[in-house]
């Protein structure tokens, strides 16, 4: 795994009038790493994700994502990195078939490399009962696993999952961290936001917002060992306290 920085952000700011909603965090992740950020709803996590994905631009600070600047580069920043949204990922009135074409159209890829994607996935995920179906038919686990893999149709350097595992059952949160995994392994950073404290132990590095500010950020068995607790769900537990 190389160890270059993929991200790398420094004292980056977003106020909305007079509420600083993220306030001058720095941080960086290195390539092929599962990086999670984390924090309560209201510590600015999805803002500062916003800045990074380049569909919201920093009043301060700086930032760049994939080698590019979030300030004069989004549009190239939208184009090397993968993002799966919590609330809007696929269409439900389009066949997964569908929405696999319509999403590899907008990643700029060939009929023949969508073609290529398109079959390699139905494989890879055993899709071939329900290619046909309409994604708006399918239990929110399919449709959690479909965008992840949409997602990653381009090859991007980096994946953005915002709270990807919300609302589906324990086997299908642990089938989707196996997905998490292979990705890594292959080279892909992965950039994650959960509510779910036991995911964060999955991940490399963890950093932990409270109202706008990172107040931590480690690995798990290290940041566990700072707050002399025995769990993610305590050290959160800490922080959200101070």
């Amino acid at each position: 795994m190389e160890n270059k920085n993929v991200i790398q952000v420094k004292n980056l700011t977003k106020k909305f009038n007079d509420f600083t909603a993220v306030n001058s965090i720095s941080f960086e992740v290195k390539t092929g790493e599962i990086f999670g950020f984390l924090g309560a709803n209201g510590a600015g996590k999805t803002t500062a994700m916003k800045m990074l994905i380049g569909i919201s631009t920093p009043t301060s600070g700086s930032a760049q994502v994939a080698g590019f600047d979030v300030f004069t580069n989004p549009e190239d920043i939208k184009k090397n990195i993968g993002y799966m949204s919590q609330k809007f990922a696929l269409y439900d009135d389009l066949t997964v078939k569908e929405n696999i074409t319509f999403f590899g159209g907008i990643y700029g890829l060939s009929r023949k490399e969508i073609e290529e994607k398109r079959n390699l996935l139905i494989e890879e995920l055993g899709l071939q009962e329900i290619v046909n179906e309409l994604v708006g038919s399918l239990p929110l686990g399919w449709k959690q696993k479909i965008s992840f893999s949409v997602a990653l149709l381009h090859n991007p350097k980096i994946v953005f999952l915002d709270e990807p595992t919300g609302g589906v059952d324990p086997i299908t949160r642990r089938q989707f961290w196996e997905m998490i995994y292979k990705t890594a392994n292959n080279g892909t950073t992965v950039f994650v936001t959960t509510h779910y404290m036991d995911e964060a132990e999955y991940c490399d590095r963890v950093s932990i917002m409270v109202d706008g500010k990172i107040e931590a950020l480690n690995t798990p068995k290290k940041l566990k060992e700072q707050f002399k607790v025995e769990s993610m769900n305590d050290v959160f537990l800490k922080l959200a306290r101070c």
